[in-house]
């Protein structure tokens, strides 16, 4: 790494904030550089191994086709694409966060969320509608549901590539291999980072730093200090780089912690899947269509409300529901009816599935499970299916259980066409919740509410915004939204 000069503003950390955050103080007028800790191939965080959905509040079709350019008018005509209000996705980052959430932070993420879509789709990323993973077919009519209709082409690998091809366009140098090691500090302002090299240590100078290294996912010690016991254990979903790094560095400097420190957004995930996957492994890990079936862990107990509201608000939260079971794993199980309404991982290579004819068969040939209990199970859910309402996966369509000790809510249906299928699963930790105090312009606060001087932050090194769960695609709008606001507002910072 050959570095000549001291830029105006150094990002650390190269994935979606933190590239977002280099454009928009580029295009603020200031000299950027953006250091990223991995290798070029891995470079990203754990950006690089999301599914690029993106949650934006939007009014109906016509905003789908202004970020989808390639939308024909047929395939715009048959399809229900729903609206998403700011209100709804307000209030959707409020209850998933029991009313935690920071009220500053929510409201920019929401009120901006359609706007920098816009902004990424104008800096060369393409959209398109998640009719695979989305949308179900009602009366002939796909239909989505659950507050989110489009992803980026290229998932979060896309994402990465396409805005460090557009940040290189305009003037952002981006240096990879090149890990910080802690602030500098000058007059009591931070004025840049010590990093690591292969010659050694390099100190460089910078008119303000953002910090966007994401959270401490890839760090097990770290989850184990702040997640809690056998949080060790849960694979990761994503950067092995993304080990808290930059959060220390700001806690080092007077910086105040906040967000949920023992939470995270935990799936449920491939039971043999690797510690550290490749990207292309973990693209089909996932396993998101539990609210069609049941869930029950080696005991053949259910312990959690498949059907307590649409996946996209629960799948962040059951991860950890499945670590807590006897070792660790539990299983999913499907009838036929449902089968054509499983998401597209469920049939890839890296599936650990049985597959039987009949439930006796089935719980015989899953691997330590208690066969009896498991019938005893499906026996009990069966008839406290509530049958007097249809089933609508579109919709939350009350079709629940009655007098069960776990219900299931919604989407309810007797496990009684074979065949039966069952997918082992464990639990994938795709980012942390805890980290730096920031307010809604991206300046990192001290404990006394103050910014410290020089200092930003965005992305999942920012906490405040989740707690408990969230809503899909909610975790690339921020970091995009914040980032985009850390990066103008300390390009101005350097002016001043």
């Amino acid at each position: 790494m050959a570095i000549d000069h001291s830029p105006d503003v150094m990002v650390i950390g190269g994935g979606n904030a933190g590239l977002c955050a280099a454009i928009s103080a580029r295009e603020a007028g200031a000299d950027v550089l953006v250091l990223d800790s991995a290798p070029p191939e891995a470079a990203g965080g754990s950006s690089r191994y999301a599914t690029g959905t993106v949650r934006i509040a939007y009014s109906g079709m016509a905003d789908v086709q202004k970020l989808v350019a390639d939308l024909d008018e047929d395939q715009a005509a048959s399809t229900n694409f729903g609206s998403y209000s700011v209100e709804s996705y307000l209030d959707d980052l409020g209850r998933l966060s029991e009313y935690r959430t920071d009220p500053d932070l929510a409201d920019v993420v929401a009120r901006q969320s359609f706007e920098t879509a816009q902004w990424l789709s104008e800096h060369g990323l393409r959209f398109v509608p998640m009719f695979g993973r989305q949308a179900f077919t009602v009366d002939g009519r796909p239909t989505f549901w659950g507050g989110v209709v489009v992803e980026i082409v290229g998932g979060g690998a896309g994402m990465v590539d396409g805005l460090t091809r557009y940040a290189r366009s305009i003037g952002v140098r981006v240096e990879y291999d090149a890990p910080s090691r802690r602030l500098i500090e000058r007059d009591g302002r931070v004025r840049g980072a010590v990093v690591g090299t292969a010659a050694g240590e390099r100190h460089i100078d910078a008119g303000a730093v953002v910090i966007a290294t994401g959270g401490f996912e890839g760090n097990t010690e770290w989850r184990a200090r702040y997640l809690g016991p056998t949080w060790d254990l849960a694979r990761t979903r994503g950067s092995v780089f993304t080990t808290g790094d930059g959060i220390r560095m700001a806690l080092d400097v007077g910086a105040a912690p906040s967000g949920h420190w023992s939470g995270c957004h935990a799936v449920a995930w491939e039971a043999n899947a690797p510690v550290y996957p490749t990207i292309a492994e973990s693209s089909g890990m996932s396993r998101h269509s539990y609210p069609l079936g049941i869930m029950v862990n080696n005991r053949g107990e259910r312990f959690v409300d498949e059907g307590r509201d649409f996946r996209n608000y629960t799948y962040g939260l059951y991860g950890g529901e499945v670590l807590a079971q006897p070792g660790h794993v539990a299983w999913q199980i499907f009838d036929a009816k449902v089968a054509h309404l499983l998401r597209e991982e469920y049939s890839g290579r890296t599936v650990t599935k049985v597959v039987a004819d009949t439930m006796e068969d089935l719980a015989a040939r899953m691997d330590g499970m208690d066969a009896d209990g498991l019938l005893r199970t499906v026996a009990e859910f069966n008839a406290a299916v509530r049958l007097d309402r249809p089933f609508e996966p579109t919709v939350r369509d009350g079709r629940g259980t009655v007098g069960l000790r776990v219900p299931k809510s919604n989407w309810a249906n007797p496990l009684d066409a074979g065949p039966f299928r069952a997918f082992a699963v464990t639990c994938g930790v795709s980012f942390t919740y805890g980290g730096l105090r920031i307010d809604s312009h991206g300046r990192v606060l001290t404990f006394a509410g103050r910014p410290v001087p020089g200092l930003y932050a965005a992305g999942s090194c920012a906490g405040g915004l989740f707690y408990t769960s969230l809503g899909s695609g909610s975790s690339l709008t921020a970091g995009a939204v914040l980032g985009r606001r850390a990066g103008a507002t300390a390009a101005l910072a350097t002016k001043v």
